[in-house]
């Protein structure tokens, strides 16, 4: 159900628009046989895959996505299933994202498929959030082929739960100062923050809505959830500060796979480990940043899972040297007892590429020992250039196409 708000007041206005079933529908919509019938992207229910999307027909079955594909399939054992097409999922996304930012210049991405638009300045002008939302959803439709749902408020907040409320193709207003009472009925694992643990703990203490929640004295919480519990009680009462930010700082990148049987044998495992590698390097460097610390996850046989992290001797992007730190930690974990279900190369403590260049060239000459002739910069441009010839084809043409010949990191292997 929609709420029309006319009002022109110079306040606060955001949009949540959030794709329904992103990957499942663009699959329907690229594959019309698939249209009308239960689809679950993901992998193979035969190697341990994971449901990344289920469409609506597969819903009403009790599919849902990051369920265990083989679950799904018991539930819906008819579903059809598609592997992922990630790149086809990004162009779908810069084209959903262009046209947020023809709306407004502070559109905020949470992911492929959504993102908070901050219109206040168009409602200012004369327009209604209704009017503002109708207008995005009809242009990804036309241009998308694709439905999407809107949620407006006077918060962050407020509007992605608003978004949520009329799937699919929903669209729910929220005028200002009805938040409470649009919030008093809801369930309060659906209040930003509040995890199934901590939604438990609520319900045991006698809070079941976040109407229940905002009742609640500021000093209970606090004595509860410490500095999270002022929080809550701010968001039970619609109070939500927080503005869009066009800007979001990426902290780490990384990649997993895990197998359809578990493995212990090092070739294989390393085998996995260098496309991963390959791959968090090419994000890197399409990212234009740079990476000072590699690590690996792994997960044994049993459901233990670890990490291991190495620091570099400066930031890189370099794919050799991101293989053999990961494949130097890997090493020291392979054991003739262990079997592994699961491993993943991961960068973080992440700076600008520039950044990095820049503080390379202060102190590599004062590092490198005395017989190591410079790197000269034309050389450092060819490599650029030639890796980034590389990023391009294995865009376009998949990530085993061409990639760079293996160094040297393997000759201590076990």
């Amino acid at each position: 159900m929609s709420v029309e708000d006319g009002s022109t007041a110079p306040q606060r206005r955001i949009i949540h628009a959030d794709m329904d079933a992103f990957y499942a529908s663009v699959e329907q919509h690229d594959q019309p046989e698939l249209r009308g019938k239960p689809v679950l992207v993901g992998g193979s229910p035969r190697a341990r895959g994971v449901v990344a999307a289920a469409s609506y027909e597969s819903r009403v079955y009790g599919c849902r996505s990051a369920m265990p594909m083989r679950t799904a399939v018991r539930l819906c054992p008819h579903a059809e299933i598609v592997r992922p097409r990630f790149s086809r999922y990004r162009e779908v996304s810069e084209q959903i994202m262009d046209i947020f930012r023809s709306v407004s210049p502070l559109v905020e991405p949470l992911s492929l498929d959504e993102a908070f638009i901050d219109i206040s300045q168009r409602v200012e002008s004369g327009e209604t959030p209704a009017e503002v939302a109708r207008w995005i959803k009809r242009r990804v439709r036309e241009e998308t082929g694709l439905t999407i749902s809107c949620g407006a408020g006077t918060s962050k907040s407020i509007a992605k739960i608003a978004s949520d409320r009329d799937k699919p193709d929903g669209l729910t207003i929220v005028p200002p100062g009805t938040e409470e009472a649009f919030l008093a009925p809801l369930p309060i694992s659906e209040l930003w923050g509040i995890g199934p643990k901590t939604a438990q703990r609520l319900r045991e203490a006698g809070v079941e809505s976040v109407g229940d929640l905002a009742q609640r004295p500021l000093p209970w919480l606090i004595d509860r959830f410490g500095a999270r519990g002022e929080w809550f009680h701010e968001l039970a009462r619609g109070i939500d500060p927080r503005e869009v930010s066009t800007t979001r700082e990426t902290k780490s990148i990384s990649s997993e796979t895990t197998f359809a049987e578990d493995l212990g044998d090092y070739d294989k495992l390393a085998e996995t480990a260098r496309g991963q590698a390959r791959d968090v390097s090419r994000r890197l460097r399409r990212a234009e940043l740079r990476a000072r610390t590699v690590q690996i996850k792994l997960r044994l046989s049993d459901f233990t899972t670890f990490t291991r992290q190495r620091t570099l001797a400066g930031a890189s992007d370099d794919v050799d040297e991101i293989t053999s730190a990961a494949l130097a930690l890997l090493r020291e974990q392979c054991r003739p007892s262990r079997r592994f279900r699961l491993i993943g190369v991961g960068v973080s403590n992440l700076e600008a590429a520039q950044d990095a260049v820049a503080q390379l060239s202060l102190f590599d000459a004062a590092t490198r020992p005395a017989a190591t002739p410079p790197e000269s910069a034309e050389r450092r441009a060819r490599q650029a250039a030639l890796r980034s010839a590389v990023d391009d084809l294995q865009t376009r043409f998949g990530a085993e196409v061409v990639h760079l010949g293996a160094g040297d990191d393997d000759r201590n292997r076990p």
